[in-house]
């Protein structure tokens, strides 16, 4: 027997039959790709992904130290599994980062835009230096002027900031639930219609989170905890992630017990219809990497407790 039903109104993205098509994207179908610069792969435990997300990023501190050049990066604050690793790694290798510039990707606001302080317990930049910078030996980490953070006062100048040293040189990041980059959600297209290339050309802003984020980070950030997600937040905009020389990204949205939030947005961003009403589809036009943990990557079925 059929049963048919139109996609919750909240919901920003009602192509039906392209979700359809998303879902229906098997884990062995998922890495093969139209465009051969956009590199799906799948990393399936845990301890591995995290390890070369972690050498990933030293890797490019280490190379461009070694050619002499500066090294601009754009970094999330989740996941965050990866980031004592690469503190780790740094230490051992006793790896100077005086040619690292860092900017962070986004930051939680009050309903009034105003970004949250580092020493409230839910602030990126608290979570950054507790998790990376704070790790590193004072002596290799970058220099504070080097390491930025999307605060309300430096928001306007952000863009500015990342080009006058010549653009980020890697943009990392994840994929969120509603198919946002960073905190640039996926209602915000609704502002762009179809006209894909003003999305792109979108920087920096104070946006409203979406409800599939405010769950999503609820979820996984703050015990469940809705009441306690901020409203807004400091973000890129696509703009930044396009004029990056390199994306990698990482999905690691794996609850466990088969279940992943992540598992269907995963699909859609990658292999679904390029749109501004799911933000990361923009990557698969791109070159770069495209990492799937391996609960992130199993197929999309129903599971009844």
């Amino acid at each position: 027997m059929s049963f048919t039903y139109s996609l919750a109104k909240f919901i920003p993205f009602q192509d039906r039959e392209a979700c359809e098509r998303a879902r229906k994207i098997t884990k062995e179908e998922i890495t093969k790709h139209p465009n051969p610069d956009f590199h799906i792969r799948i990393i399936e435990e845990k301890s591995d992904f995290y390890f070369q997300f972690a050498l990933d990023i030293v890797t490019r501190i280490v190379e461009a130290r070694e050619k002499g050049e500066k090294l601009v990066l754009i970094l999330p604050v989740g996941p965050v599994p990866q980031y004592p690793l690469a503190a780790e790694m740094i230490n051992r290798l006793r790896i100077p980062m005086d040619h690292v510039h860092t900017f962070n990707m986004d930051e939680y606001a009050d309903e009034a835009g105003n970004t949250a302080p580092f020493d409230w317990p839910g602030s990126f930049q608290r979570a950054m230096w507790e998790n990376f910078f704070g790790r590193i030996d004072p002596k290799l980490r970058p220099p504070e002027k080097n390491i930025h953070f999307p605060t309300k006062d430096v928001l306007p100048d952000y863009a500015r900031m990342i080009e006058d040293l010549g653009g980020a040189d890697c943009c990392y990041g994840g994929v969120g639930w509603c198919g946002h980059i960073a905190f640039f959600e996926a209602h915000l297209g609704f502002e762009f219609g179809d006209d894909l290339e003003a999305f792109k050309q979108a920087g920096p802003r104070i946006v409203e989170l979406h409800p599939m984020t405010i769950m999503q980070n609820a979820l996984h950030s703050f015990s469940g905890d809705w009441s306690w997600v901020p409203p807004k937040a400091a973000t890129i905009g696509p703009a930044q992630v396009v004029q990056a020389k390199w994306r990698s990204f990482w999905l690691d949205g794996y609850i466990g017990g088969g279940v992943s939030w992540q598992r269907f947005i995963a699909r859609l961003a990658a292999h679904g219809p390029v749109t501004p009403l799911v933000p990361a589809s923009i990557l698969q036009t791109l070159p770069g990497d495209y990492t799937l943990l391996g609960g992130v990557a199993e197929n999309v079925e129903i599971h009844m407790a």
